[in-house]
Order: structure tokens, then sequence, then C-alpha cells
């Protein structure tokens, strides 16, 4: 699952909660074998805080651990750059979705071209179409596959490839897409947390 952290347009101080919080997830999930790799981080403007975090979540009893983290995360404690400030309370989302599920892929919208071999092999490598071009239409994406001299073993290596690229494609887009949501309607849901935590943020 993907799973990202996001400080909405909150101030410095969520952008440290979701530093924070992304240690605590990281640290949670190996005590419960679960595996969070981290995808991408943007960095907020001050050292140690992060405007957003996107994470790969792999491993068992998945859901639960989702459950526990996914929705708005209230973090109380005093602000570590603003000495006076009033404010102990800080917000920050968390949301999750399911890469296999929300990823399409239909070999109907593959077109298969063949065309000749080039390379080392001699005058029969370029006598015979045996290499492979696959086109995802919707996308325009494009692989070859001319690793052996079968057509067939040719036209599977060629899915094969072009199935991972595009769900490569459409998982960055779906990235792009949530934290596009985030930020520009900034859905934090302060009065409902499914998560509150009290501890120092320095």
């Amino acid at each position: 699952m993907i799973v990202q952290i996001t400080s909405g347009k909150g101030p410095a101080e969520c952008c440290r909660v979701v530093a924070c919080v992304q240690s605590l997830m990281i640290k949670q999930g190996k005590q419960q074998g679960i595996e969070l790799q981290v995808l991408e981080n943007k960095s907020g403007e001050l050292n140690g805080t992060l405007l957003s975090a996107t994470m790969m979540a792999i491993g068992d009893s998945l859901d639960a651990f989702i459950k526990d983290w996914a929705g708005t995360v209230q973090w109380i404690a005093p602000s570590p750059y603003r000495k006076y400030h009033k404010r102990k309370n800080w917000f920050i989302g968390v949301v999750a979705f399911n890469v296999k599920e929300l990823m399409q892929w239909n070999p109907k919208d593959v077109k298969l071209e063949t065309c000749r071999s080039s390379g080392p092999g001699g005058q029969n490598v370029n006598k015979v179409e045996t290499a492979v071009r696959g086109i995802h239409l919707p996308s325009g994406i494009q692989v070859m596959a001319m690793d052996t001299r079968s057509q067939l073993e040719n036209k599977k290596l060629c899915m094969a490839r072009l199935e991972a690229k595009i769900l490569a494609w459409q998982t960055a887009q779906l990235m792009e897409q949530q934290q596009s949501y985030w930020q520009n309607h900034c859905v934090l849901e302060r009065g409902n947390p499914v998560k509150t935590i009290t501890g120092s943020l320095f």
C-alpha cells in the first residue's frame, strides 16, 4: 500500500510533526513485521521538517496497521520554533491506498508490432521480424523486446515490461493526485483525529 503523510498547508510545526510521525510509523512497522520504504520526502523550509512523506508499506496485517494511522493525527506539544506561542495542537493527515486495487492494467489496451532485430547475430537476425514493440494506447508508453530469436518469447517479455512500466506510471500519477488533493483543499479534520500523540517536537 502507498502511505502519504502531509502537513496540508500547516505551519512549520506541522511539518515537524510529519517527520516525527514518519519515524514513529517506521518504528511501529518494524515491530509488527511491516516494511515501510520511503519513496519520496518533500522537505520543509526548516531543518528536520517535511511538507509531505510518501512510503510503500509491505507486509501482512497491513489493514490493522493502516487503520491505526489513516486520517487526521493530532500532536500536542509546545512549538519548537516559537518560544512564546500559545498554540500546542498541531494536525497532519495520513492517507493510504491499495496500489493493486487502483491500478488498471488491460492487455487489450496494448498494440503489439513486430520488427526486425538489430545487433550482432549475422544475416539471420535481420531476415525475420522477431523483435516486438508494445505500445500502451491510453498513455502512449512504449517498450521494445528483442532479447531472444523467438517472437513469442519477445512478446511475453514485452508485455511484462510494459505492465511494470504502466504500473509505475500509474502509481506516480496517483501519488501526485493525492498530494494535490491534500495540499489544495487542506481537508484535515482537526476536530476528529484518529490518533492523538503528546510528546516533544524537539
